[in-house]
């Protein structure tokens, strides 16, 4: 398991975390991808911002398909036969809308046969108030599925933990996998208090929360850098 170490958080720094997975804590090409998200030079074209999201939805789908079931299948080939693990069943993927539509087309890419599922969700500006707009909340049947919720910044966690909530009425899923690219150590404490049933994967986990909530140093809103600035 990977190590947490956030600067500052109400879990303890010098153990790793129970299933908590931080995926740029060692170097690798996840680490590039994260830098040109939050360059406010590089953040200027919205296609690569994008782009650089669904990378990393990428890199983190591989990391999850880890810790998921697998059966062993014999395929023919050209030349005979060949003994292979494949998928027991795709997970569904879930996503809050609208920052989280590139970052899930990440995880969908590798898990092309997954259902989906997707929740409106807006937080107020310059308050820690967020709002779910459980109304708006398409999903199949959940009951003993393999979920994963994505959702690039994962800020106070309040949101998250909401929507995760308004999605139980779809039923229980059997595991629950959480994915962000950018975690505040308050997030992480909450989520994995809220919901310890589900293992929490972050590109990383920033410094801290501001007094408007939001992560420092974060990268800004990933909904108005992919998509343009809301009226």
């Amino acid at each position: 398991m990977d190590p947490l170490t956030p600067a500052t958080s109400d879990l303890t720094a010098t153990e790793p975390a129970p299933r908590v997975h931080v995926v740029c804590a060692e170097p690798s090409i996840a680490n590039h991808f994260l830098a040109e998200l939050r360059d406010v030079e590089v953040q200027r074209d919205s296609l690569r911002f994008r782009r650089n999201l669904q990378r990393l939805g990428e890199i983190i789908a591989y990391r999850i398909s880890s810790q998921l079931s697998y059966t062993d299948k014999t395929v023919r080939t050209p030349l005979g036969e060949s003994r292979s693990k494949q998928l027991h069943d795709f997970p569904i993927l879930a996503t809050v809308l609208r920052a989280g539509l590139p970052f899930h087309q990440g995880f969908l890419n590798y898990f092309d046969q997954s259902p989906s599922a997707f929740v409106a969700a807006y937080r107020i500006e310059g308050t820690a108030q967020v709002q779910v707009q459980v109304d708006y909340l398409s999903a199949p049947r959940l009951d003993e599925r393999v979920l994963i919720l994505a959702d690039p910044m994962l800020a106070s966690g309040k949101s998250l933990v909401q929507t995760y909530r308004a999605m139980l009425r779809f039923g229980t899923p059997r595991q629950v996998h959480i994915a962000a690219v950018i975690a505040s150590p308050e997030g992480v404490a909450h989520v994995t208090r809220e919901i310890p049933e589900a293992t929490l994967w972050v590109a990383a986990i920033d410094e801290k929360l501001n007094d408007q909530a939001y992560i420092v140093p974060g990268l800004g809103d990933a909904g108005d850098l992919s998509y343009g600035t809301k009226l």
